[in-house]
């Protein structure tokens, strides 16, 4: 293979030296032709074929091309004809003929050299932006490709996340069944008791019809608030969409007070409430707040359980900072928490509970954050732990 190109490597030269020494008889036998015509222009040709040879042959023959066309210049035009010999008074022009051949030579050789890299330039930069456009369109197409991943991993998140906060607020249901049972069985036990009541005045005689107004109201009253504890609590448990309203934080904090009386009793724990007046509305879900409250109480609830040589007491504050967030604060006097596991705490599946699962605080910090607020854990100056979580306040104009 070797061998075989070196052997057309050489044959190519052989060609192009030939094309030389064509080109320069061809300019001479035209120049003999109309010699009768013109006179030194007639090295026009000569000039031609010494360009052509260089252009095409390249430094080596357009040298040849200019040796011989100033030999034949020299023994056919210039006196004495028919001989190499140059006489004085002809001697400028046969060196103004040979370096004026020499440098149109090389001119058309570097011309055509420059060409030549030009043109090589030209497709190494055209291959390389092909190259390069290749790559970014095989780079966008997987940044593409990464970013549907991404949305759909997203995705998945958010409903793995949702999901699992309705299992933790399942979870938390046998804890607030007692607490359930004794909300819906007031109002029960007042409708039964008005309607007693109602029966009694109707079989009087003559009825007391304004006793039995006044019954059936209280019933209707009763009725309603049993209707509204059971949608409250069902609301809690159950897999709804997130709904963003103007939430009144007191409220959220009072509804969870009542259904977690069952467990303060049964710990023996003393809750005190101590809301701010004129509390601004936060912008929230509702259900989910709720959540967050009742993890938050429950939690300290737990953590007095053990307490046995002070007083058991769940304080829960509210107030606003700043005219701009509203804080709410769980305070326990419990066995606080433990300066290494400060920062766990909010990690999922991270309990201290032989049977927790690790992850009402974690599902609560989630939900805190987005609605664009902090929770955090610190522990009291004495016993105790306290959390609390900040939401900004709702503007006035917010829909």
């Amino acid at each position: 293979m070797e061998r075989s190109n070196a052997t057309r490597s050489f044959a190519l030269e052989i060609a192009r030296y030939a094309l030389a020494v064509v080109l320069v008889a061809a300019a001479l036998a035209v120049t003999f032709l109309l010699q009768s015509f013109v006179s030194t222009a007639g090295y026009l040709f000569f000039y031609i074929a010494v360009v052509a040879s260089s252009w095409f042959g390249g430094n080596g023959p357009g040298a040849f091309a200019v040796i011989l066309s100033v030999l034949a210049v020299e023994y056919c035009f210039m006196p004495p004809i028919h001989s190499f010999a140059v006489r004085r008074e002809s001697l400028p022009l046969f060196v103004e003929f040979a370096v004026s051949a020499a440098v149109v030579g090389w001119f058309s050789s570097w011309r055509k050299e420059a060409e030549i890299a030009l043109r090589k330039a030209r497709d190494e930069l055209q291959m390389r932006v092909e190259e390069r456009t290749a790559e970014l369109r095989h780079t966008n197409e997987q940044l593409v490709a990464e970013m549907a991943e991404r949305r759909r991993a997203e995705e998945a998140y958010r409903e793995a996340q949702a999901e699992l906060a309705r299992v933790t607020r399942m979870s938390a249901l046998g804890t607030l069944a007692a607490s359930i049972s004794h909300e819906v069985n007031q109002p029960l036990a007042a409708v039964v008791t008005n309607a007693d009541a109602c029966a009694v005045w109707l079989s009087s005689e003559p009825p007391n019809l304004e006793e039995v107004r006044a019954a059936v109201d209280c019933i209707a009253r009763e009725g309603t608030r049993a209707s509204d504890v059971v949608r409250r609590i069902r609301s809690m448990f159950t897999k709804t969409t997130p709904e963003r309203v103007m939430v009144q934080v007191n409220d959220v904090i009072r509804e969870v007070v009542a259904l977690v009386q069952t467990e303060v009793a049964k710990h023996e724990v003393t809750l005190r409430t101590e809301l701010a007046d004129d509390l601004p509305a936060a912008m929230g879900d509702r259900v989910q707040l709720q959540q967050v409250m009742a993890n938050l109480v429950l939690n300290g609830i737990e953590a007095m359980s053990t307490v046995t040589d002070r007083p058991r007491e769940l304080v829960i504050r509210s107030e606003v900072r700043d005219g701009e967030e509203l804080l709410v604060a769980v305070q326990d006097s419990g066995v606080g928490i433990d300066s290494k596991n400060q920062k766990r705490i909010f990690d999922a599946f991270f309990t201290t509970k032989s049977q927790g699962m690790g992850m009402g605080l974690s599902i609560s910090h989630s939900i805190v954050e987005a609605h664009c607020g902090r929770l955090w854990a610190s522990a009291n100056e004495g016993h105790g732990a306290t959390l609390q979580f900040t939401l900004p306040a709702a503007r006035e104009n917010a829909s």
